[in-house]
């Protein structure tokens, strides 16, 4: 009886065991689900890296069309508005990737640009002698929308610092006095009489001899010849001809030019405007020499070389054309230069954005190695500035970084 009784207690407990687990919903079986990573957190998974489960893990989504699911580790990057490669510790952003307008520097305590020197035009500098050459200022918007005030300069254009041409020599007997230079391969040569001699050998070309029998050189006597010989459709008649258009030519021409009296910086710089679909939005001249002639655009020397005719420039640089009137091609040194004491290269007139332009070479004899796209670059005392190619190079600079009128 005793051992019945001890049978029935064992068997309760059993059953009630069974019960309970039977009755506990932790232990209910779940239906499990594949979840894939989402690294970026764009709420996209990527079908490469999931797992199994019930609950959705942490990082993982039900998505699995990311198929380029990365991370990135942010970066704070500050803003830059005055371009100086240091940035605001004030304006921030937090990015993968460097945004524009902002640097990884955070120690400039002056973004609003006050401490980068800015240098106005000087007026005085300029040749200007109040009826050939005038300056005035007038209101003027430029180019990014600066409503702001202009040197408004009307100039005939003739150089009061030095004599013009001459261009052509007479005679393949004349030496270098007799005549201009010409550019071609980044060098200068000497427009003399053995240079238009040997024109065919220069160029490996033997239809090149532009003078007579007595060794006189043909060459373009009147305006009309000077238009015509000038012209981009230039006829045969001319060719073999030295193009030679005098100041006498040209005596009635004035142009006018508006330079900003405070340059205005642009994050990204404007090309100069040229013939044809690959010219940029600026405007074509270059600058002003501070004798009022301007530095233009490179001389179209192909075309020139094309039709068998020769337009040298003087040792200034300049030639005439009846639209232009003189204007330059290369700085060679012959107009005004400012010296600067402490051997920096000397200044030769403003760039069309109202940035001062100086010669090529230092006081030693060097190039700057820091110069830009442009041909600029900042100094504390001159601001930002560029300098000008070699002269052999047919060009002064090579776009504005700055805004200029409109």
């Amino acid at each position: 009886m005793k051992n019945t009784f001890l049978i029935a207690i064992m068997l309760f407990s059993v059953i009630s065991i069974f019960s309970s687990c039977k009755d506990d919903d932790t232990d209910t079986p779940c239906t499990e689900t594949t979840w894939y990573e989402d690294a970026d957190g764009d709420g996209l998974g990527n079908p490469d890296s999931s797992q199994e489960a019930c609950d959705q893990p942490e990082g993982y989504v039900a998505d699995n069309t990311d198929p380029d699911d990365t991370s990135c580790a942010e970066t704070t990057w500050y803003e830059d508005a005055d371009g100086d490669g240091l940035g605001n510790p004030n304006v921030s952003q937090e990015a993968c990737e460097q945004p524009e307008g902002y640097v990884a520097d955070n120690t400039d305590t002056d973004e609003g640009g006050s401490s980068l020197t800015v240098i106005d035009v000087d007026e005085a500098l300029f040749l200007a002698d109040g009826t050939d050459f005038t300056i005035t200022t007038v209101d003027c918007t430029l180019s990014d929308g600066t409503v702001t005030i202009c040197y408004q300069i009307v100039t005939n254009g003739v150089p009061t610092d030095h004599d013009m041409g001459p261009w052509c020599p007479n005679n393949i007997a004349d030496g270098a006095d007799a005549g201009g230079i010409w550019l071609e391969g980044g060098e200068v040569y000497d427009v003399d009489g053995a240079f238009i001699e040997n024109m065919a050998t220069f160029y490996g070309d033997n239809t090149w001899l532009m003078y007579d029998g007595n060794g006189d050189i043909y060459t373009t006597d009147t305006e009309e010849d000077c238009g015509n010989a000038a012209n981009p459709n230039v006829g045969e008649e001319y060719q073999n001809f030295c193009v030679e258009c005098l100041p006498s030519y040209v005596t009635d021409l004035t142009q006018t030019y508006l330079i900003p009296v405070t340059p205005v910086r642009l994050d990204t710089p404007v090309d100069f405007a040229m013939m044809g679909p690959m010219g940029g939005d600026g405007p074509s001249v270059r600058g002003l020499a501070f004798n009022g002639v301007r530095f233009d655009a490179a001389a179209p020397t192909d075309a020139i070389l094309g039709a068998y005719t020769l337009a040298p420039f003087d040792d200034a640089g300049g030639h005439i054309n009846l639209a232009a009137g003189y204007h330059y091609h290369a700085a060679t040194g012959v107009s005004t230069t400012i010296d600067q004491t402490d051997g920096h290269a000397g200044m030769i007139g403003y760039a069309m954005d109202g940035h001062a332009i100086y010669a090529r070479l230092d006081a030693n004899g060097e190039e700057p190695t820091d110069l830009d796209e442009c041909r600029g670059h900042y100094d504390d005392i001159r601001g930002y500035h560029y300098h000008v190619d070699a002269a052999g190079n047919n060009n002064f600079i090579n776009c504005l970084g700055g805004a200029y009128a409109n």
